[in-house]
């Protein structure tokens, strides 16, 4: 499990730290920290569906708050909890495109214990960092 739920840093909000020897693997680590706060059991969201996320941003860490906050919105709107199957992130221009293929199925209560809802991911503390074993991100999210 590439990624730790933090208790010091925020009492009535959830975060997380992320990690992966590329920023991919950080990215995919960060959407299955997003999803298992929601769900009791992460392998419960069968890849039943399949969807493509685009995204661009000058800014790594807004890259990875604009991901989140997607799936955020996919399970608000579309009642769908996803998991990544592939996360590309390029350089493009002065800034980063990320091409996502997620996949998951609609929110169950029944086969998906909710443990918390996420209302929205948070800017407060938000950081993407290249460290020499690799990417590690910072994630605070509003319940």
């Amino acid at each position: 499990m590439p990624y730790k739920y933090l208790e010091e840093i925020a009492t009535a909000d959830v975060a997380f730290e992320a990690w992966g020897k590329t920023i991919e693997e950080l990215f995919s680590a960060a959407v299955d920290a997003t999803t298992n706060i929601m769900v009791e059991e992460l392998s419960s969201v069968e890849r039943r569906e399949s969807l493509d996320i685009s995204l661009d941003n000058p800014e790594l860490d807004i890259l990875l708050y604009n991901l989140l906050n997607e799936l955020v919105y996919l399970k608000d709107a579309r009642r769908l909890l996803l998991r990544a199957d592939r996360i590309t992130v390029e350089k493009k221009g002065s800034g980063f495109r990320l091409l996502a293929k997620m996949s998951g199925e609609a929110l169950n209560p029944a086969k998906h214990p909710l443990k918390v809802d996420i209302k929205a991911v948070t800017l407060h503390r938000l950081s993407v960092k290249e460290m020499p074993e690799g990417w590690r991100a910072t994630v605070v999210l509003d319940i």
